[in-house]
């Protein structure tokens, strides 16, 4: 693998109490090319602008995908991964539906692992730090016309964050929209399943939500995901969360969450849930917590749910609730504070 290492380090000038999400950018970026059938050209250079060409196919066909993880650091000074390789074979589901190239496990770990080395001062200390890492492939060939791309772009860019969400969030059932439909892309990690929902969004915060729930194409019955986020709810002491299919994301933090109610012996159902239930759980008081899951959002408590005009208000978070209990769980697991009996962390040095 080529290394050019950055003749001047951005990193004296972080401001690590202001960490705007996704906006600060680490001093490398990894690049690797397939071309002619083969990867190749694997490398590590410092950040900045990529020359693409105007014909670039995925600038005119959309076949551009990518994934979200995180890199820690543990109290001991040690870099940690959460789950890396199930990051991996994601990217490659994503690429398989959208008619791309995969990406080897050698060379996503490898460019991953070393990029992290060589830019590991920027991974921020501090409970709700982490390093953001954003893996991505991108259509290359420069031509005019509807088919597969035979060139393609592996990137990974890394962004030190603090927290997504910074307060509960309120949320609107989305009743005419619709972020996926069956036999769709809905599954995958594609660019455009994020800008289709940007419009509809957009309007909903102007209402003063947000995020939305997205529900069901066929019928606007059944949620399915939330912004940034799988979707879970606690009711009746039971965990229940939208079941995986072909319109909604198979979640990483989402499986990790069901993984360690299971060993807490918690109930928990995957399973089609309706608007309905969730507003019958609210008036018998049944529904204790509704919460989203994900790499950015890790887990995000819901304080407000909006349906058909009305805003339901749902019972405040403890300490001792689920969701803020298993909060703290797959942060100590993280960061490498309690025992992983999963295997899910991945040390990097």
């Amino acid at each position: 693998m080529e290394i050019k290492k950055t003749s001047h380090s951005r990193l004296p000038g972080l401001d690590i109490n202001n960490l705007p999400f996704g906006k600060v950018f680490s001093d490398h970026m990894f690049l690797a090319e397939y071309t002619d059938g083969q990867w190749s050209k694997s490398r590590i250079v410092p950040y900045g602008d990529l020359q693409l060409s105007p014909a670039s196919s995925m600038m005119h066909y959309g076949q551009s995908i990518f994934e979200g993880m995180k890199s820690y650091r543990s109290d001991s000074g040690e870099v940690l991964l959460f789950r890396p390789t199930d990051n991996q074979k994601r990217l490659n589901v994503s690429a398989e539906r959208m008619a791309m190239q995969d990406v080897p496990e050698e060379i996503f770990m490898e460019g991953l692992v070393e990029l992290l080395r060589i830019d590991q001062n920027w991974i921020p200390t501090g409970d709700g730090r982490s390093l953001y890492i954003r893996p991505f492939l991108i259509a290359s060939d420069n031509y005019i016309g509807v088919k597969p791309s035979d060139s393609y772009l592996f990137l990974i860019i890394t962004t030190p964050v603090g927290a997504y969400y910074d307060h509960p969030l309120k949320v609107k059932v989305e009743k005419t929209f619709f972020r996926a439909v069956e036999g769709g892309v809905g599954f995958v990690k594609a660019s455009g399943n994020y800008g289709r929902s940007l419009y509809p969004t957009s309007l909903a915060k102007k209402d003063g939500y947000d995020q939305l729930i997205w529900t069901d194409a066929r019928e606007h019955k059944y949620v399915e995901e939330s912004g940034t986020m799988n979707l879970m709810f606690v009711i009746d002491d039971v965990l229940i969360t939208p079941k995986l299919g072909d319109t909604i994301l198979a979640g990483i933090t989402r499986d990790s969450v069901l993984t360690l109610a299971r060993d807490w012996k918690m109930k928990v159902e995957e399973r089609k849930i309706s608007v309905d239930e969730i507003v019958e759980g609210f008036h018998s008081g049944k529904l204790q917590e509704a919460f989203g899951t994900g790499t950015a959002a890790t887990i995000a408590h819901i304080s407000n749910i909006g349906f058909d005009g009305k805003d339901y208000e749902l019972p405040k978070i403890t300490p001792e609730s689920f969701s803020s209990r298993v909060g703290k769980m797959l942060d100590d697991i993280r960061r490498g504070r309690v025992e992983d009996i999963h295997g899910w962390v991945y040390k990097v040095c």
